[in-house]
């Protein structure tokens, strides 16, 4: 185990033979065991203590202890400050010891996985952690890739093997890797046992798309890349075994190259907390100076004249030496203004917020029976502080289904329901599902509404007919059938396995394909076309055809892409056909659908032999191959013959649009980050509202070099200054403006913007001299959407943000490519959804569904952050109440140190009086209702603006502890000075004082929480009103004549409490201090909610006048949508497959069961939630669209 966290240096390049342990150990590769915990069991406490300590409160404490172990200084018992400081350290190491017992849980769980090893010629079973690099391992279907893997051999022809990513790139449709020519015949262990190839290699990198190196074996050189690469994370799909050759093992592996450090994570408070206690104890340290020097002068002075009756102590002999000590007992006295009672009352406020959050019903998912849970006490307050959302894509934003929804054929749109009336049926009236029953090889799960796009495949309309056959016949799916009528369905995509089910569906079923023919079942009709040519799908073509001869010998050609594509390589006599199916690519679009275009084209039998035998020509050509065929690709693909339009919805989790609509208002940034492409992220985009039609430009950056990316990105500041510009808003751009000009101005931008970039320009604008114009750029854009980015670009974004913006941020996420990401940001929250649960382990915050993010910001946060500010405010309010009447008196008892109050209510005050009330505060607290919390988002705001508690706030709160303390010190003070009992006695004894005093404190003190208090409970008045009560009886028992006869050293003032709390004076007293500490401060509130109310004031008002209201019912309905023509293309789709097809590789007798795609019905979404928030009190990458609104206008 030691070698999981062995550090070595770095490597220029890797060596590694095959079946040579001793070889490659001299290298001193880092084993397959991995680590995630943070310690053991001898580094656990002296780590911990250390991170404790860091906390400059808990130092303090520690100083503080020292100090009272000192006899002639200490005036406080040392048992005073050692048992809670040592409570606290306690309670935050078994919360710390817990965390890091579930990470050790979750490495053993990994490290003891099961793999097959070849050792000495014979497979054994191995645990993960004890593979080596140079190790030949056999893997079998369905299981988890141990290590990064050089692909030997395969059960599939020509060394193939089909994996999927879903754990690296959060993508589930499959991909295809092979293994190079000439290890794919080393298919036994026998043959496997002598290999002994040695391969030289990049150094491990996070690079999970690119791979380089070299075989040599044979004394041949065979190139090595990516596609002959297996990497830990994946899982192997739908082949029945295959051998690879460990390259990279435990944390040399790209998974976790790319997964972040676990990170101490602290809030913003309590890094304010610390800078607060460092000046506390500034303050302290002057207070303990001025009362030292007094000492020390009145000693001088005065004390000298009564040393017969006052006797300096031993070892004092000068009046300085007496002032030195004098500082020093009253800093220990004095300490009580930051009392540890606020650390242990703030883990426990913490705690009772986290089981908030775990008890919550409305964020419990009863389909997968998974509630939310706080795996975290310490970040909850900052769940109200969060500016920046980053968020994955498929997963968490998707589910990563693909559903067959509408279509357009020849003109007629198909899946919009309607009435007898002819007008769109509204949600909610969908009838009974399309019944395929005609149909024995119907896919069962497959769902549709329309029934007249059945009728018209039945009535044998001819346009249907070849709509559908092209579905059958354009793609790159391979069909297994297990038993008769049972098929499944392998794609390379989900959407192109969605077409092809749909296509079955309605009667034109794919049944199985050869490297040159394609069998369809077409209305129960058996036909197999001749396939002649397969034209690739690449992201630059965004289209894919294929070339058939039918029966008839009739050749044709089938195409299917993006309609920006399409639409331009059609024949003219399209064109009134290419208007209606425009308008409908628009509407589908609207409604957030992934669209492609469908066309065909007749060839005639002598062009095709020729083109084929110029096709023929160029793939074999050594030089520039790929161009060749992209020219031919595109001769052919002209004057085609439009068919019509797909549209596929990417199936979102329930309630994304209004989540992120509602966060938005809230004046939440939300980027998506995600490994998908471009066109898929885009389409999302548009889908959960990110995007809209109405945004003034969507900037897409694509650049591959850094001066492309710095133009493209100078680009787009330019293009919203100008607009602003144009706008009337003032602004002169100039070329040379500074950073912090150039950011304020681009903050104040009119207009709405959206930035797109790809992962390799990404790259680029990471790079320290471009990553500050990336973010000013991204910040001004109401939406960013980063696409195929990795891992650590992911953290590295996240990281760009918390280090320019100081934004609270969070990420989330479902997958183990997103763990960097939530390692990174301030707060962390994994979705439990189907890409395991490594996501989970790293988060911070859990749940099942995306939507759930809403009310764990706007209700949980929102309520904690609110507490916490309340309760940080009223205890030190509290606590400099309680203390600087010490400050007071010392200047009328010679400066000796000597306390106002008894021992053991300095001792009570913070544990028994004053605890319980402000802990049902800073649980129970709430300004608002949880619906009004949602129903108004920008309630939000104040928590991203800091404005509750902050160096401001806590002044105010100080100051007001100083203004009490002092009236709570003369007001007494003066009174007794001339008071007399009602026998005529003097009143003025120290004892009475010091009940006076005390019983004005803890009523002052329970008055204010009082009007601190936003919603009582129960609790709240027990625990206020039960902590007076408690303070009475305590004070009476303490003077009473029992505890006088059991402990007549310490209990020696009989009576006093009775007898002095029995003179009307004193209650008068008390009554006047306590109406002279609180009358202002209700004063104040009262003219401040009068002239100038806070959001929270005018929605309990509004709450107010509606219980008074009979409540109005409105009813929602559609709007149309009007919006600027864009294309709502979108094809997960990889280039390759198409030649891989034809060349036969893939084709084999036995396969395993292949994919089936689940087909559900689609569902709709309100498309309309309340506008965009207004100018006022939006920040940087929020702007403002009301400018915008009134241009349009």
């Amino acid at each position: 185990m030691e070698r999981c966290a062995a550090r070595r240096a770095p490597e220029e390049e890797r060596r590694v033979r095959a079946n040579a342990r001793e070889y490659n150990e001299k290298f001193q590769y880092a084993s397959n065991c991995i680590k995630t915990s943070k310690y053991n069991i001898v580094t656990f406490l002296p780590v911990n203590l250390f991170e404790q300590f860091q906390e400059v409160a808990n130092t303090y404490f520690l100083f503080l202890l020292i100090l009272q172990l000192i006899p002639q200084i200490s005036s406080l018992s040392w048992f005073t400050t050692i048992v809670p400081l040592v409570l606290v350290l306690t309670i935050t190491a078994v919360k710390d010891a817990t965390d890091d017992y579930f990470r050790h849980k979750s490495d053993n769980q990994v490290n003891n996985r099961q793999s097959q090893v070849l050792i000495s010629g014979v497979l054994r079973q191995e645990q993960w952690m004890n593979v080596r690099v140079g190790d030949i391992i056999k893997l079998e279907n369905n299981q988890f890739v141990a290590a990064d893997l050089l692909l030997l051999s395969s059960s599939e022809p020509h060394g193939l093997c089909y994996i999927e990513t879903a754990e690296l790139d959060g993508e589930t449709n499959m991909k295809v890797r092979q293994a190079i020519p000439v290890t794919s015949e080393l298919g036994d262990t026998n043959k496997l046992a002598r290999f002994d190839g040695e391969v030289i290699c990049e150094p491990p990198n996070n690079k999970l798309d690119k791979f380089g190196g070299t075989l040599y074996w044979k004394e041949n050189k065979y190139p090595l890349n990516n596609q002959n690469m297996l990497l830990r994370g994946c899982v192997l799909r739908n082949t029945e075994w295959c051998f690879g050759l460990v390259i990279f093992a435990g944390p040399d592996t790209k998974l976790m190259q790319n997964s972040g450090r676990t990170k101490f994570k602290r809030t913003s408070i309590d890094r304010l907390m610390n800078t607060l206690v460092l000046w506390i104890f500034g303050f302290l340290v002057c207070m303990g100076v001025i009362l030292a020097i007094g000492n020390a002068i009145w000693e001088h002075e005065v004390g000298v004249c009564f040393q017969i009756y006052l006797p300096w102590d031993e070892g004092v002999h000068s009046a300085f030496f007496s002032g030195f000590l004098s500082f020093w007992s009253y800093i220990i006295i004095l300490n009580t203004v930051v009392p540890i009672s606020l650390y242990v009352s703030v883990e426990v406020i913490r705690l009772g917020h986290s089981y908030f959050i775990n008890w919550d019903k409305k964020m419990y998912c009863a389909k997968r029976r998974t509630p939310a849970e706080a795996r975290t006490t310490t970040l909850n307050e900052e769940l109200g502080q969060v500016e920046y959302i980053f968020s994955d894509k498929t997963g968490t934003l998707t589910q990563n289904i693909m559903v067959f929804s509408k279509c357009s054929v020849n003109g007629h749109s198909y899946g919009d329901l309607q009435d007898v009336l002819g007008h769109k049926a509204e949600l909610g009236e969908r009838p009974e599902p399309v019944d395929f029953s005609f149909n024995p090889l119907a896919d069962p799960r497959f769902q549709f509404w329309d029934p007249s796009l059945l009728e018209a495949v039945k009535l044998g309309d001819p346009h249907v007919h070849e709509f559908f056959r092209l579905l059958s016949l354009c793609h790159t799916v391979m069909s297994e059938e297990k038993s008769e009528g049972e098929l499944y369905y392998k794609a390379q995509s989900p959407d192109e396995g969605a077409l092809v089910t749909a296509a079955r569906n309605f009667g034109f079923v794919f049944r199985s394909r050869t490297p040159k023919t394609i069998t369809v079942h077409e209305l129960g009709r058996a036909i197999t076309y001749e396939l002649l040519a397969i034209l690739d799908f690449n992201n630059i073509r965004k289209r894919m055809s294929v070339i058939v001869r039918s029966p008839e010998g009739k050749i044709r050609l089938y195409c299917k892409g993006a309609d920006t594509i399409l639409l331009e390589r059609l024949h003219p006599i399209n064109q009134d056909l290419t208007n209606v199916t425009t308008d409908h690519l628009n509407e589908y679009a609207g409604e957030g659908l992934r669209t492609l275009v469908l066309a065909y084209k007749d060839l005639e039998e002598s062009y095709y032999e020729d083109w084929s035998e110029r096709l023929h020509r160029a793939g074999g050509a050594p030089e520039a191959r790929e161009d060749r065929l992209a020219r031919l690709y595109d001769e052919v693909e002209h004057d085609m013959m439009l068919l019509g339009a797909t549209a596929i919805e990417d199936k979102l989790q329930q309630g994304v649009p209004e989540t992120i609509a509602i966060l938005t208002l809230a004046n939440i940034k939300i980027w998506v980050l995600t490994g998908d492409k471009q066109e898929t992220a885009v389409n999302i985009g548009y889908s959960c509202k990110m995007l809209t039609d109405d945004m003034t430009e969507v900037f897409v950056v694509t650049g591959h070099t850094v001066l492309e990316v710095r133009e493209e990105l100078r680009k787009a500041r330019e293009k919203m200054m100008d607009a602003s510009r144009s706008m009337g808003n003032g602004f002169s751009y100039q070329e040379k403006l500074s950073s912090s000009k150039l950011t304020s101005v681009l903050e104040a931008i009119a207009g709405e913007y959206a930035l797109v970039i790809n992962g390799h320009s990404l790259a680029h604008a990471l790079e320290a001299d471009m990553e500050v114009e990336f973010l000013e750029t991204a910040c001004a854009c109401k939406a960013v959407i980063c696409c195929r980015v990795t891992p650590l670009q992911k953290a590295q974004v996240v990281e760009l943000v918390k280090k320019y913006k100081k934004a609270v941020t969070l990420a989330i996420g479902d997958g183990a490519n997103d763990v960097s990401m939530i390692k990174t940001a301030h707060i962390g929250v994994g979705i439990s959804g189907q890409e395991g649960i490594q996501a989970v382990l790293a988060s911070d915050y859990s749940f099942s569904q995306f939507k759930f993010l809403q009310r764990l910001l706007l209700v949980h946060g929102r309520w904690s952050y609110l507490r916490m500010c309340k309760f940080l405010c009223y205890f030190f309010y509290k606590n400099f109440a309680f203390t600087m009447v010490h400050f007071w008196f010392g200047f009328f008892c010679g400066f000796s140190a000597q306390t106002v109050y008894d021992q053991y209510f300095i001792t009570l005050y913070n544990i028994v009086y004053t605890s319980l009330p402000v802990l049902a505060m800073g649980v129970f607290d709430q300004d608002v209702p949880e619906q009004r919390s949602m129903e108004y988002p920008k309630l939000y705001e104040p928590g991203q603006l800091n404005l509750l508690f902050n160096k401001r706030e806590f002044f105010i709160c100080i100051a007001q502890g100083i203004y009490t303390s002092v009236l709570m010190f003369f007001i007494p003070y003066g009174v007794f000075a001339d008071a007399t009992r009602d026998d005529g006695a003097q009143l003025a004894d120290y004892q009475s004082f010091a009940v006076t005093v005390a019983t004005s404190l803890v009523i002052v003190v329970s008055v204010q929480i009082g009007l601190d208090t936003g919603f009582w409970t129960a609790i709240n008045h027990f625990f206020i009103w039960g902590s007076l009560a408690a303070y009475f009886a305590i004070l009476f028992a303490m003077h009473s004549d029992g505890l006088f006869q059991m402990f007549p050293n310490q209990f020696r003032f009989v009576g006093n409490a009775q007898n002095t709390l029995a003179q009307p004076t004193v209650w008068l007293t008390i009554a006047l201090t306590t109406v002279v500490c609180i009358m202002p401060v209700v004063a104040f509130r009262f003219l401040k909610l009068d002239l100038k109310p806070e959001l929270s004031d005018t929605v309990r008002y509004t709450q107010l006048v509606r219980k008074k209201q009979k409540t109005q019912h409105r009813c929602m309905r559609r709007v149309g949508r009007v919006g600027s023509r864009r294309s709502g293309y979108a094809f997960s789709h990889q280039e390759g497959f198409g030649e891989l097809i034809m060349s036969g590789k893939n084709m084999r007798l036995s396969s395993l069961a292949l994919s089936s795609f689940a087909a559900r019905p689609s569902a709709g979404w309100i498309e309309t939630l309340r506008k965009k928030k207004g100018s006022d009190g939006s920040t940087a990458g929020s702007p403002s669209g009301a400018a915008d609104k009134t241009l349009k206008v």
